[in-house]
């Protein structure tokens, strides 16, 4: 009898976690693939040949925990689920425990932007849940369909194919929740002020538009209109996209908008460049780490009034970009 109690308890709480974890992910996908990226980095797991797969393994991952957290409270395929759910566990406790132990990536990103824990307490969070999963294991038996094994079948299924309609979605335009520090409505200088009494970085704390004649990001703050167009990496950018933003950036500059454009890469012929893209505007150089959080395309596209945000797209969206 607590046995079975036990396990009905800990499968709402297991449930509840993996579907709270996988859907924070599934609006941002392309966080995840960063965070497999950092993980593959020379400096932690030393897995450099699998960053060219750090998209599909975090898709993967972010549609397995989603699901398997719909089919343990479904009770779709009981022994299945809950072992994988051991597996999927193990595995965050080896990576957490590594995190914190070497102190390395110190955001494992285990609740995307959502929710920042320290490697710390995010090993100590998956040891209570493996507690919890190992109960599921012991009590499997009292796990059965919530309605009938037919629903509980159409469920599962269902919720694959929207978690990959909602990743597809994203990829082709931005996350549909934005937890990150530049989201629409920010307010970029607030956003970067120390609080007072508090050792906290500030969640705006990496971010420039650095020129050869110094930093442009307080005389940008200071426009009434202004415009970003962000390339983290201008070797990796879309040809494509290049020639959206540029058309974009034009009719901004015609409506009286300040046009900057930031990258995190090295243009030995700048003037050469701005005359081939048709982007004659200030470059300004920011970290790239910095600009893949401002904004999930490469390249996308910000409006900025007198310091905050009114807007972002991504280039495929560049016809939308309200002006």
């Amino acid at each position: 009898m607590i046995l079975k109690l036990l396990t009905h308890i800990s499968r709402v709480l297991v449930g509840l976690l993996f579907i709270y974890s996988g859907f924070v992910k599934l609006v941002d996908p392309i966080g995840s693939q960063y965070k497999f990226e950092e993980y593959f980095s020379a400096g932690v797991l030393n897995l450099e040949f699998l960053i060219p797969f750090a998209l599909p393994f975090s898709i993967l991952l972010i549609v397995t925990e989603l699901v398997l957290g719909i089919m343990l409270l479904v009770g779709y395929k009981a022994k299945f689920t809950v072992w994988s759910l051991f597996g999927i566990n193990l595995i965050f406790l080896f990576l957490t425990w590594y995190s914190y132990t070497y102190n390395k990536v110190t955001d494992c990103g285990c609740f995307g932007d959502a929710l920042k824990l320290t490697p710390k307490e995010t090993f100590y969070k998956n040891v209570v849940f493996m507690v919890f999963i190992i109960i599921l294991i012991l009590g499997v038996k009292h796990i059965k369909p919530f309605i009938s094994s037919k629903i509980a079948s159409i469920t599962t299924f269902t919720s694959v194919f929207l978690s990959l309609l909602v990743t597809y979605y994203v990829l082709q335009h931005l996350p549909i929740i934005d937890f990150r520090a530049y989201s629409v409505g920010t307010d970029i200088a607030e956003g970067m002020k120390y609080q007072e009494g508090s050792d906290d970085i500030p969640p705006i704390h990496d971010f420039m538009i650095e020129t050869d004649e110094g930093d442009k990001l307080e005389e940008m703050l200071a426009k009434e209109k202004a415009m970003l167009i962000v390339m983290s990496n201008f070797d990796k950018t879309e040809e494509e996209g290049i020639s959206k933003v540029s058309e974009v950036a034009k009719q901004a500059s015609e409506q009286g908008y300040e046009v900057y454009v930031l990258t995190a890469s090295y243009i030995e012929d700048l003037a050469a460049t701005q005359q081939k893209y048709g982007l004659p505007y200030t470059f300004g150089f920011c970290d790239e780490t910095a600009l893949k959080t401002v904004i999930r395309a490469n390249p996308g596209i910000l409006t900025v009034k007198n310091g905050i945000i009114t807007g972002k797209w991504n280039w495929t969206d560049a016809d939308d970009v309200e002006l």
